[in-house]
């Protein structure tokens, strides 16, 4: 075991949870899932932008993006800007109105709104399901991403990397909740900032510059520095999908969409709009550049998903390399602990207290306690499920995202903004969403050589709109609570 990479990588996990316990003793009282789930509403404007960078930039950006660019090159750097307006896509499509209509109807779930939209226990069960199945999926990614990391790093084997990872987040997302959430999110969005940096000028500095990098990089093999990349996958029809799932297609992902209920006043939105964009634009091109640079620097890697931390002991002195691995620890952290509180919140508040609990007893004792239990049983069981690790994690991550995405953009998005949505259309719209996506997924069928989520997306669209129209519009009552500014 590296001792110098293990002490501050210690440091850095006791501060973590040091936050945690921190939130869990400053919880400003009131109703108990309001505080636990959403903190109350109160963030503001950079913590607001760190907390969605952070749950947005998760295992996949920092070790399964970086490892696609060192198989595919320089080309995937450019691809993966398309994820630069993420941020400004959710907060700007949702925010304001997501979080004045979540005010009026009290939700602290994604489902609230869908129930207070639509009115249908379907559309409410669906999304419930959807989220659960799909979050522990992509849990058991990021589970995976922090252990492989540990294991690469340090020289703990990966079932004791695991248990030492999974232990930290499961302890201070069930204690602090919502608050330890994105308070410790803010500080893994700053520690992701400062190792990206970091590890790119040391990358930069071992190579002998940007010049001589790709130089190397040409010599390998000059597809590399291609906008094709190597293998010719970057394909029109492969950007087109990519372009959907991870920039146009993220604004259906309901822990980011949750988001929007948390922050304090519009000059917090505003604010979190232009901080989330910079910082999110520095974290894509500087993780995706490090990990197609390090081709040249390390160019025999056998997994492509060790490469970042391979990086980090490869160009950073010992006891650097172990400050900035607290880097990717920081991206994987910050996504589980925020699909974790919400996984708990879809099954104590949108399954348990609607239909297991209809005489609503005791719930002032009951509710804090079933929900510190679920937040802790999810997590245990994603922590068993993730003992089994599959390669290239990215492709597990997008898969599960895409399901996410299936069934929730239409339903959020013409909620929102289209009068005439009713809970029939919602349904059709999700229902179609995610067994096209599942069936193309399932048997990798590719219509004119698009992902799944490509022709998921427009059939949910189309069952939407036509079902909506066939049958009768929503309760004025509903129309007029959703059409006020």
């Amino acid at each position: 075991m590296n001792l110098e990479l293990m002490l501050p990588l210690c440091i850095y996990l006791v501060l973590v949870l040091g936050v945690g316990f921190w939130a869990s003793r400053h919880r400003t009282g009131g109703n108990f899932m309001q505080e636990y789930f959403i903190g109350n509403r109160s963030m503001g404007g950079l913590v607001l932008a760190m907390t969605l960078v952070a749950t947005y930039t998760s295992a996949s950006s920092f070790i399964g993006g970086p490892g696609a660019a060192y198989k595919v090159g320089l080309g995937w750097v450019l691809l993966a800007m398309i994820q630069l307006p993420t941020v400004w896509l959710t907060l700007g499509v949702l925010g304001k109105k997501f979080a004045i209509i979540a005010r009026r109807v009290n939700a602290v779930t994604i489902n609230d709104m869908l129930w207070a939209r639509y009115q249908s226990r379907a559309v409410v069960v669906l999304g419930s399901v959807t989220i659960i199945l799909a979050f522990i999926a992509t849990m058991v990614v990021q589970f995976i991403g922090g252990a492989r990391l540990l294991e690469t790093a340090t020289g703990l084997s990966y079932q004791q990397g695991l248990f030492l990872f999974a232990s930290c987040v499961l302890l201070y997302t069930v204690i602090g909740g919502f608050r330890a959430v994105v308070m410790t999110d803010a500080l893994q969005g700053i520690v992701m900032l400062i190792g990206t940096g970091a590890l790119l000028a040391g990358i930069l500095i071992a190579g002998d510059g940007l010049p001589n990098l790709v130089h190397q990089l040409k010599e390998i093999d000059p597809k590399l520095v291609s906008p094709q990349g190597a293998g010719d996958m970057l394909t029109q029809p492969f950007m087109l999908s990519f372009w959907v799932l991870v920039c146009i297609g993220v604004v259906g992902l309901p822990h980011s969409a949750l988001r929007c209920f948390g922050y304090r006043d519009s000059k917090a939105l505003h604010r979190g709009i232009l901080i989330g964009t910079i910082v999110c634009a520095l974290l894509m091109f500087g993780m995706h550049l490090a990990g197609a640079l390090g081709r040249a620097i390390l160019p025999g890697m056998d997994s492509p998903d060790k490469i970042m931390p391979s990086l980090m002991m490869e160009v950073l002195p010992p006891w650097l390399a172990g400050v900035f691995l607290a880097a990717p620890m920081a991206a994987i952290m910050s996504t589980i602990d925020s699909q974790l509180i919400q996984a708990s919140a879809t099954l104590v508040k949108d399954l348990y207290l609607n239909y297991l609990n209809p005489r609503q007893e005791k719930l002032e004792v009951r509710v804090p306690r079933l929900s510190l239990l679920c937040t802790l049983i999810l997590g245990t069981l994603v922590l068993l499920a993730a003992l089994q690790p599959p390669e290239m994690i990215i492709w597990l991550n997008l898969l599960a995202f895409g399901g996410l995405q299936a069934v929730f953009l239409w339903p959020l998005v013409l909620g929102l903004y289209w009068s005439r949505a009713n809970g029939p259309g919602a349904l059709a719209s999700m229902v179609c969403g995610i067994l096209c996506y599942g069936t193309l997924s399932q048997w990798g069928i590719k219509v004119a050589g698009l992902h799944a989520i490509v022709p998921s997306l427009a059939l949910g669209l189309a069952a939407f709109v036509l079902v909506s129209l066939l049958t009768p519009a929503p309760d004025q009552r509903v129309r007029r609570l959703f059409d006020q500014n």
